[in-house]
Order: C-alpha cells, then structure tokens, then sequence
C-alpha cells in the first residue's frame, strides 16, 4: 500500500484500522486504512464498487465491521449504530439527500432531537436555532420557515449540514455532494465546505471528478477492491495517472476512442433532423442534424436548454414550434411512444428516477422497452426475455452478469449500462444522451465511451449532452454550444477548443 508521509504533530481526529465487513458472497471491505485530521478536507476515490459506500455507512453507524479497530481522537469508539455513530460527532450526508419535503427547514434541521420543553415544541427557539446554523453556513436567506420541498438541489444540501452542525458533527461525511449542482452552486458548496474545515470541522469527501478534489481537497485516500490503495496523498500534487492506476490497477492511456471509421460524408442524409424546435421559455429555433455514424456533443451550462431540447425531440415534452424528423419522417409533437417507434431511445440525466425501476431486476430494466417482442397470447415469455437481456448486457459488459440482481445493488457504471442496454435491445438508430457519466467512476467512464464510441461506428446517430467540456471536446465528432437556449456555435469538434467553447457559454449566459 502506498503511504506518504504523515504529520504526527497531534492525533487524528478519526482513524480506521484493518476494517473488514463480510456480506454473504462477498468481502466488500478487506483491511481498509483511513486516518482523518481535524480541520481537513480529506478526499475518498475509488471506482464504483471499490468500497466506498460499504466504508461510508461503516462511519454512519449503518453497518458494523466484522474486523478491525475505529479510535476517535486516538481512544477506541463504537460505531454500532447510527446514533452511537451520531454521538462521536459523525454525519453523514448521502448523494440521495433524506429530508422530508413538507416539513419545513428548522423541523428538518432538528429532526430526530427536536427542541422541546415539558413536551411541547419550541418553535420560536428551532427556528432562531436553525437561523444561526444557516448563518454560519453562509446562506442567511434561507428561511427556517420554508417548506424544504420549495427548495434547489444546493439548497437541501445547505439544509443537510445545518443538520449535522446542530448534531455538533465534528466529521462530515459527504457523498458527490455537487452530483446535480450547476457551476455556481458547486463554487458555493466549496466555499462551505472550506469554511467547515477552517472552523476545525472535518471533512470527507467523496467525488469522481478529480478536478473537484483538486479544488477543494488536502489529501486523498484511495480504495480499489476492499482495500485500501493509497492513502494521505496530496490532494493538488499527486499526478492524475497515478491517481488512475491506483483506482483502477492500470495506466489508463486514452480516455476517449479513437474512430474505427471514416466519419460520414457531409452529403450524407440524416438520421436526425431537428428544424427551428422552439420551446416558449426554455429554448427558441433548434436546429441541427445528426448523420448515421456520427456524435454531436450538446455544451453549455446547467440551465441553458440542453436537457430540455433533447427531451422535447424524444416526445417527453411538447414543442410550441419548429419539428423534428427521423429518417425523413416528421415525428408526432410530444409524443414519447412515437419517437421510440421511430428508433429514437434517451438515457436522462437522472437515471435512477426517470431512467431505472431500481428495485427490479437487470433483465426486466433492460427489456422494458420491447416487452412486445417477448409476449404472446397476453403472456410474457420469460425465458425469451431473460435471454435476450442477458446478451445484450453481456454485450456492454453489465456486471455482475446476474440477470435477477436488483438494479438498486449496482454500482453507478453498471446502472448507466443497464440503461444504454435497453437501447441496444430494442435497435435504436437514434440516440440522446444526458450527462452519460455523471456519478460514474473513471474506469466505467471509459467504458462508457467505448459503447458510444462503437454505437456510433455501427451506424448509430448520437447526441450527447455533458456539462464536461473536455468531455464533449474528446467523444464528439461535432459541437454544439448551447446558451440562453440557443445554439451559438455548431461546427466540427476538431475546430474549437475548450477555451473557445468557454467563451462562447459565458457569452450566452450574460446575454
């Protein structure tokens, strides 16, 4: 295992020994190191089914170790449940955020230890409380009185810390907290979490952008398998390839592949044809086309129509205006059964909600959209459908190759094929894509653009939406830059570079 040098000036805050849990079939933590010092930021990396979940709900209390030794503030401590877990001063912040819509932010805050006296609750005080936590958190305008349903993504998660401020947390835990965040918000949520650490508050935090523990992070400890790879690297010297090799067991040379074909003439008709598609409020005059065989990238930022244009070709949304045509043929306005008939099929942006039924099994995700090909007589023929899923699954490389696993159990890479899966079984020659690799570790991300990248050279028309410009940038044949919901530029990926698409998306959001 690798290690670099550690400060012994003064005793960690948490330190984890030779953690070990046991699940039946399987050794999801096999001898886990982890030392964390008061007033850090201390970054978590591993590919999805590295561990990290297991060693975050080992902190939370969700789980206890079968092996292994946890000291809080060099004595030894009990994590044996969530509230023993509560009471050392460890919080923790799931990516799926568990706060409760209709009450409103105070109630959230001190749920589970609410403020009371002779039985009754002291409203006035939670919320004078609560306005403190909000204030020491930098975001005074958030009102103890609102109802938490009302609020953003950023600020739930806002509300997610005040909570475990009030619990007097001493360690926060935070899973991809800027997973949904745009770029203003994750600028916000650094400057919280930087202002935690300077309050002494520790920090874990886990993400797979590394360009996000560049910013943010001190030092990094990395899991691959169970075990523990790295740990105390520096966050902001450490190489990126070393950072992959760890995570992965090998130097990973490319990120995006190369073509394996010539790119379609430009005479060549198209698969897609989207003509002056306009959206009252979201998005004005669309247009673009997309050939057989070719990637069109969609940049721009969060807000800038992209999500909502693709969801408006595929029928998910009704047009005010334009039209959209695959294979020369106009598709029905708002019509999400007609697009599919036609070959078009969307993997969202929020694939666990729109995209997966997370507690059904692989094969019934994936088969989801050709149910018709497996029933006869108003039966399903199970036996046709399991196979028919499996092969394609093994196809983009679903593991495990269990066809009754529960999607919910997979890690974030495996569910993104699933869903890219149901695409290829059901043929389509049009495919959009939302943010494909967001919550997707780097191994599985190139994975991930591989199946894209082999789609496309199958004769596939693909469109591509990602608020990573690098990644439009390397996977596109040609990009679109989207702001203010419209198209600013639309020309050859090989013309413009990441400063000039930049550029281009500020300019459109100031207009």
């Amino acid at each position: 295992m690798a290690k670099v040098e550690e400060d012994h000036t003064g005793v960690p805050l948490l330190e984890m020994r030779g953690i070990v849990k046991v699940f039946p079939g399987v050794r999801a933590l096999d001898g886990v190191d982890l030392q964390v010092r008061a007033g850090e930021v201390h970054c978590l990396l591993g590919q999805n089914g590295a561990g990290k979940s297991t060693l975050i709900k080992v902190l939370a209390g969700a789980h206890t170790i079968d092996e292994g030794e946890v000291l809080w503030q060099g004595q030894p401590a009990s994590l044996s449940s969530p509230v023993a877990a509560l009471k050392q001063g460890i919080a923790t912040i799931y990516q799926e955020l568990d706060l409760v819509d209709w009450l409103s932010v105070g109630e959230n805050i001190f749920l589970g230890h609410e403020l009371s006296r002779g039985g009754f609750s002291q409203r006035a005080t939670t919320r004078r409380r609560a306005r403190e936590l909000l204030v020491r958190l930098g975001h005074p305008e958030i009102s103890p009185s609102r109802e938490v349903g009302t609020l953003s993504a950023a600020g739930k998660q806002i509300v997610s810390m005040a909570r475990a401020l009030s619990r007097d947390a001493r360690l926060i835990v935070m899973d991809e907290p800027s997973a949904v965040l745009d770029g203003e918000e994750v600028e916000n949520l650094f400057t919280v979490v930087t202002d935690l650490a300077a309050s002494g508050v520790a920090v874990v935090y886990i993400s797979h952008r590394l360009e996000e523990i560049r910013r943010i992070g001190d030092r990094i400890t990395v899991l691959k398998d169970g075990r523990t790879a790295a740990t105390g690297l520096d966050a902001r010297s450490t190489p990126t390839v070393q950072l992959i090799k760890l995570m992965t067991g090998r130097s990973i040379e490319y990120v995006f592949p190369p073509r394996s074909i010539t790119p379609p003439p430009p005479q060549t008709p198209p698969l897609l044809s989207v003509d002056k598609l306009s959206r009252r409020g979201e998005f004005e005059d669309v247009t673009f086309d997309v050939r057989p065989g070719e990637i069109v990238g969609m940049a721009g930022l969060v807000g800038a129509g992209r999500s909502e244009i693709i969801e408006t070709i595929f029928g998910a949304r009704r047009s005010d205006s334009g039209s959209v045509q695959v294979r020369g043929t106009a598709l029905r306005n708002g019509s999400v059964r007609a697009a599919v008939a036609a070959g078009v099929g969307l993997c969202p942006e929020e694939r666990k909600s729109q995209g997966l039924i997370l507690d059904q099994a692989v094969y019934q995700n994936i088969s989801m959209a050709t149910m018709g090909r497996f029933s006869a007589a108003g039966f399903i023929r199970d036996s046709a459908e399991r196979s028919a899923a499996m092969k394609v699954a093994a196809t983009v490389d679903v593991r495990p190759a269990d066809p009754d696993r529960i999607v919910r159990t997979l890690s974030g890479g495996n569910q993104q094929k699933i869903v890219l899966a149901r695409w290829l079984l059901r043929e389509c020659r049009v495919l959009l894509l939302d943010e494909p690799t967001r919550g997707v570790d780097v191994g599985a991300r190139s994975e991930i653009y591989l199946l894209i990248r082999n789609l496309a050279d199958s004769g596939v028309a693909v469109v591509v939406v990602s608020s990573e410009v690098e990644e439009v940038l390397g996977l596109a044949d040609r990009v679109l830059v989207v702001g203010a919901g419209r198209v600013l530029h639309d020309g050859p990926a090989a013309d413009i570079d990441e400063n000039q698409v930049l550029d281009l998306i500020m300019a459109g959001a100031a207009a």
